[in-house]
């Protein structure tokens, strides 16, 4: 007896230890985590960190440039002198110093139009790390969803089996004063293990459910998890908004719509850059230059003085600007392929905008038409589940006073149950396509 007693200890202090450790996540735990880990929307964020790193490339691609460069050399032998190109024979060093500049006045607004490109595409990106984000955020609210939708259908279950259960034991007490035959006692253990291999389903439901979540979320499916249950209440079951209303809203909120615009808008500053090619180009340009001999001295009237470093490099110093002008005549059809790419480019920017549009209009139709039908999916099911139970209820009565038998009994309790399963799917159904609906008009998805 001690012994069973202290297994049972062993065996509920284990399960206590494996609740304890096991987190339960709610849903804003759910998203935050699935957005900071997904590799799609890490990815997406490279891609918008990216943009703006060209989008500063193209902005000071428009300032001078500045370079800048110096040599040292040493020399023995017979050797140029760099600074009077005299031939010497001596060992020799030598600076030599140089700085120029340069600054693009004019050239068919191409750095213009690239800049404003870039500044689009940055936005573009943006928008496409916004949408990256939302499907992540839909994907995983569906799951959410999911695992709740089969907890309840679990707990239907563990009802129906108490129900029977409870059912079961005044039945065996009634067959044993011999009030009820012995048949209906074998009906209701067939009925508890048939309502076991149900709970046992419903069980591996669930599961695979929070198998699926860990999944998006990249959690081991060795880790312990579970979730918050919210309440989640359907409401009136019923939608106030016409599609179109939502489409109206959704085609300015939705970032796919704005970065399909966005990429308009840069095709067409590609194809004006692109254009720019045409024109002429006009620059304008500045060098200094200096350098220093060892081997070179001051001649005196009456002996050679050394020339110092910092005189050399004063002196020597050498000073220049220029304006230059380039005026494209052929160079191999590139400007014209370019040009013609471009142009093509937004005809199929405007099509995939076009395309998004088309896209989305159509998903709010078909996300309002699943909302509407099952908003009266869900008011039949409740009707259906009132009119269930007392059917049951009427079907128990008379089971009890031995006037109806097993099947009939039986007959009204799977009903009831089935009803509470279609009512449970009906519920969860419809509060998922509302808050698509939500989503779609920028309303927080929150339960």
């Amino acid at each position: 007896m001690m012994k069973k007693l202290l297994l049972c200890c062993l065996v509920i202090s284990g399960w206590t230890a494996q609740a304890q450790n096991r987190k339960v996540w709610t849903l804003r735990e759910c998203v935050d985590y699935a957005l900071q880990n997904n590799l799609t929307v890490k990815t997406s964020l490279i891609n918008a960190e990216t943009s703006k790193v060209n989008l500063d490339q193209s902005k000071f691609q428009m300032l001078p440039s500045v370079s800048g460069s110096g040599s040292f050399g040493y020399n023995w032998g017979r050797n140029i002198d760099p600074t009077t190109n005299l031939f010497v024979t001596d060992r020799i060093n030598s600076l030599n110093f140089n700085a120029n500049s340069s600054l693009l006045l004019f050239n068919g607004f191409r750095l213009y139009n690239f800049y404003k490109q870039s500044n689009v595409d940055n936005e573009a990106a943006a928008e496409d790390f916004i949408k990256a984000k939302n499907d992540v955020i839909l994907n995983v609210i569906t799951l959410y969803i999911t695992i709740v939708f089969n907890k309840e259908l679990l707990n239907n279950a563990q009802s129906q089996l108490a129900t029977t259960t409870q059912q079961l034991e005044r039945t065996k007490i009634l067959a044993q004063a011999g009030s009820v035959p012995r048949g209906n006692v074998l009906d209701l253990e067939a009925q508890q293990a048939s309502n076991e291999l149900n709970l046992i389903t419903n069980e591996n439901a669930v599961n695979l459910s929070i198998l699926r979540l860990k999944q998006a979320l990249q959690i081991p499916a060795s880790q312990a998890m579970d979730i918050e249950v919210p309440v989640m209440d359907a409401d009136d079951g019923t939608i106030s908004e016409t599609a179109d209303e939502i489409y109206s809203r959704a085609i300015e909120l939705m970032p796919e719509i704005r970065s399909a615009k966005l990429k308009l808008q840069s095709s067409l500053y590609a194809y004006k850059a692109n254009r720019g090619g045409y024109f002429p180009r006009l620059s304008i340009g500045g060098n200094l230059f200096t350098n220093y001999s060892s081997a070179r001295d001051i001649i005196t009237p009456l002996t050679p003085d050394g020339y110092s470093r910092s005189e050399q490099l004063k002196d020597n110093l050498a000073k220049s600007a220029s304006l230059q002008l380039q005026i494209p005549i052929f160079n191999g059809y590139q400007t014209r392929a370019s040009v013609k790419r471009s142009y093509f480019n937004t005809q199929q920017a405007e099509i995939n905008l076009t395309s998004a549009e088309n896209t989305l209009r159509q998903s709010v139709e078909t996300s309002y038409n699943d909302a509407v039908a099952s908003s009266k999916t869900y008011q039949s099911a409740l009707k259906l589940v009132n009119a269930r139970e007392e059917a049951f209820r009427m079907s128990k009565q008379r089971f009890d006073n031995g006037a109806v038998n097993f099947v009939e009994y039986q007959t009204a309790e799977n009903s009831l149950f089935q009803a509470k399963s279609d009512l449970v799917r009906a519920k969860y159904d419809f509060i998922f396509k509302k808050k698509v609906l939500d989503f779609y008009q920028g309303k927080p998805i929150e339960f």
